[in-house]
């Protein structure tokens, strides 16, 4: 490639040329010259040179020829511009804007030239932004001394520990996979990277997850967790003395947006204020704080943080205490104040102590949030039972010392007091303390709830969630399953609403709440409330196990035509039309499937009664967004159709099977075929199931529950599964071939279980359940007529009263239920 330049402009502008045409080299006094250099990064270069500054800009795709060509032809000032801009693409914007390939190929560039800046940048650019670089199919590409420096760098920005976690394991594995390093090297830097997890900030599951391909880290990681358990105070006032509390610290950077601390049960409020501490404070102050943050006076955390000048971190928006039992909720509330000033979302699901007053505080003390989560646990809550409290001589003298200081802050406000004014979203799921009277209370957010969810608050009367829905009148998504949900709130959502704004729509009932209702959950309520219902801008309506017939349904999914989830499961007056509907073909309605096809593109669907298709035409295109599936009761899918669920529903997650005819072929097709799947529950299911359904890979299975369909279960079957499927949740009823040696099967091949359920399983209970006790991880256990359960309970207790040093670091799950 020949290229006419300015001669002058080439002299002036490259050491390179300079030496070459204004020296005593021959090609001083030539017309032309020739260069070695790469045509690509010469052509950069020239166009750097001699194009107007304007029409010029470096990015990702010309850095590196533009690089290696100002090092080649000595072009300074070039130099100084890649330079400058590849500093300022870390420090200009704090998510990913460059490939992370460039990143790499950039990171090999730099030794081979001598660029040390590169080097300088690329570790702490991928760390600012490790979430998104984690996502990119290039991360397990990383370079092993990259990737260590990423890690190490201060700016290191993840969610949680797991998520680090996670994200070596996955280098780790594809590192092995390929042969590019030796077997002794991979080991060594499997283990350097592994040790630069901070394990005590692991969720308890997860580690013991991690023995069934890390054994070592994960046995380390789990015993260190329910060291913890039993006294982290004392492992922490060490740790201060020893000043090392960096293993201990949550990972906050000024990048972060997200804390995840879900599932940590040795997460203490400690925790929580050491991480949010200035590292220069002493070791006596620090003390201080850790021995000093428990269950005492909340005036005296502000005082103690004030003094301490708490770190602030203004970008984050999320925070997840779930499954966080024994951190002092009081105390966080404060901590989040502190140090997380543009919080927008807070998570603390399976809390139990978490209760009413503590949501006042929350709503006090942290009033920019708009998003709150506090559901407990309902899988054993029935509508005729009632849960009142937890640990009660505990919260009494916990409350107590909240309404001295809610009244010595002069924190209680009316119903005008601007800090109610942000809350959107309230999930309180669950929650069996709240009454009538919180609900009242609730009310004071009506400037701005808009998502509310109440399901199983058995406490709640129709009165009460009446004058809710009265008073909070922006309202949009309802869960109100499993509530006294009847006659007075149907009125309500039904009637007008005297502050609508708007005078004139051209739908007569714009102006009823219900018009604009996107969400509505109504399982199992007792009322047949869809009989008058006018809105149309539904996207989730749940009727399961409810009267609704199918003349009050058919037009309802007429007008919502948005509707992604629909489910129906238990409706029994699916079946009867009581009167004729007039569907748009003008023929009468009969068919539910009809106006599903016809109208909607689902994701989430429960079916039974009056769902009868026959054809695999009949489910697409509708169901090719189905994510989430459950057939029960009152219909059955023909075979060809169950066989084909992975090509109806390419993206499906969740199925569930209730009394449904099912073969080899059509479970076998499933695990193969539907590779995102992570539930699959049959229950009570026929057909001529064998061991060869599930004798194949199912890496993203989480959750099966096979309940009255496996009765050939032999040990040999359990140690397939467990080599084929990483659960965290095994349900096995009528599995009557099992032994005690069972146990060791399901504890050493899925050490990271959370819930175990195990009915009518032969004689798997014989000698205990002490085995089952290896799953750290497990949170809920039942076991119902099994034989001999004489010595399964003092195997529980024992687990706590133990002596032995060999037992003496199990924990219980939190919830155990034996029946013989």
């Amino acid at each position: 490639l020949a290229v006419r330049a300015d001669r002058s402009r080439l002299i002036e502008s490259s050491s390179y040329f300079r030496a070459l045409l204004g020296g005593s080299f021959s090609e001083s006094g030539s017309g032309y010259v020739r260069i070695s250099c790469d045509l690509a990064a010469a052509v950069q270069v020239l166009r750097y040179l001699f194009e107007p500054p304007a029409s010029f800009a470096i990015s990702h795709h010309n850095f590196l020829p533009l690089l290696e060509g100002a090092l080649f032809l000595a072009v300074e000032s070039l130099l100084v511009d890649c330079e400058r801009w590849f500093r300022t693409v870390r420090s200009r914007n704090p998510s990913m804007v460059v490939p992370l390939d460039f990143i790499i190929e950039a990171w090999y560039f730099a030794p081979k030239h001598g660029v040390t800046f590169v080097e300088d940048v690329c570790p702490g650019y991928l760390a600012q932004n490790f979430v998104q670089v984690i996502s990119s199919r290039s991360f397990v590409h990383i370079p092993y001394d990259l990737l260590c420096s990423t890690i190490e760098s201060p700016n290191l920005t993840v969610d949680s520990e797991k998520q680090l976690c996670e994200a070596i394991l996955s280098w780790v594995s594809a590192s092995r996979q390929s042969c590019e390093q030796s077997v002794s090297n991979s080991a060594d830097n499997q283990l350097s990277l592994l040790s630069k997890v901070r394990v005590c900030l692991l969720p308890l599951g997860f580690a013991a997850g991690t023995k069934r391909n890390c054994f070592e880290f994960g046995n380390n990681a789990v015993c260190m967790i329910l060291n913890l358990l039993k006294d982290s105070l004392q492992t922490l006032l060490h740790t201060v003395t020893d000043d090392n509390l960096d293993s201990y610290r949550i990972r906050l950077t000024e990048y972060s947006k997200k804390i995840v601390l879900s599932g940590c049960p040795q997460l203490t409020t400690q925790f929580l204020y050491i991480s949010a501490l200035p590292t220069d404070l002493d070791a006596v102050f620090k003390r201080t704080i850790v021995s000093d943050v428990n269950d005492g006076c909340l005036n005296h955390y502000n005082g103690l943080v004030k003094k301490a000048k708490t770190l602030s971190f203004r970008n984050v928006r999320i925070v997840d205490l779930s499954k966080c039992p024994n951190v002092h909720f009081g105390a966080v509330i404060l901590w989040m104040k502190w140090t997380f000033p543009e919080l927008r979302t807070f998570i603390a699901s399976y809390c139990l102590l978490f209760q009413f007053e503590d949501l006042q505080c929350l709503l006090l003390r942290c009033p920019w949030i708009n998003e709150i989560n506090l559901s407990i646990d309902t899988s054993i809550i029935l509508s005729k039972y009632s849960i009142i409290s937890s640990r009660s001589e505990v919260r009494r003298d916990v409350n107590r010392n909240l309404s001295s200081y809610y009244m010595q802050s002069g924190l209680y406000g009316t119903s005008g007091n601007p800090v109610f004014s942000n809350i959107s979203k309230l999930i309180l799921e669950g929650r069996n303390d709240i009454t009538d009277m919180n609900l009242l209370e609730i009310s004071m957010l009506k400037s701005s709830l808009c998502y509310i969810n109440i399901k199983h608050c058995t406490l709640l009367t129709d009165d009460g969630i009446s004058t809710l829905l009265l008073n909070c009148r922006k309202m949009h998504s309802m869960v109100l399953s499993y509530t006294s949900f009847g006659n007075h709130s149907i009125q309500t959502l039904c009637s007008l609403d005297p502050s609508d704004s708007f005078s004139y729509h051209k739908d007569e009932h714009a102006h009823v709440m219900a018009f604009r209702l996107q969400e509505l959950h109504l399982e199992g309520c007792e009322d047949g409330a869809l009989c008058n219902f006018v809105g149309s801008s539904l996207e989730y309506l749940d009727i399961s196990e409810t009267v609704v017939s199918m003349v009050s349904l058919a037009p309802v999914i007429r007008r919502n035509s948005n509707l992604s989830c629909l489910k129906t499961a238990g409706c029994r007056n699916l079946l009867f039309e009581q009167g004729e509907v007039q569907s748009t073909s003008g023929n009468k309605y009969g068919r539910f499937l009809q106006e599903i096809t016809s109208t909607c593109y689902l994701e989430d669907v429960e079916m039974g009664w009056a769902f009868c298709p026959v054809r695999v035409d009949d489910l697409i295109p509708s169901f090719s967004k189905v994510r989430r599936m459950t057939v029960g009761l009152g219909t059955t899918l023909p075979e060809n159709i169950l066989h084909a669920l992975p090509e109806i529903c390419p993206f499906l997650e969740s199925l569930v099977l209730r009394f449904q005819v099912i073969s080899d072929r059509v479970v076998r097709n499933l695990l193969e075929s539907s590779t995102n799947l992570q539930v699959l529950c049959l229950h009570y299911c026929l057909g001529n199931l064998t061991s060869f359904s599930f004798q194949t890979m199912a890496p993203a299975l989480r959750i099966l529950r096979l309940q009255w369909v496996t009765p050939w279960i032999t040990n040999d079957d359990l140690t397939i599964l467990t080599q084929n499927c990483n659960l965290v949740e095994l349900l096995l009823s009528g599995c009557k071939l099992l032994d005690t040696s069972s146990q060791e099967i399901i504890s050493s091949g899925w050490p990271n279980l959370a819930c175990l359920q195990l009915e009518e399983c032969g004689q798997i209970t014989l000698d205990g359940v002490d085995s089952i006790l290896d799953c750290k991880a497990l949170e809920e256990v039942l076991l119902r007529h099994t034989v001999s359960m004489k010595n399964s309970i003092p195997m529980f207790n024992r687990a706590i009263t133990t002596n032995n040093p060999a037992e003496e670091a199990r924990i219980l799950p939190s919830k155990i239920r034996i029946s013989s």
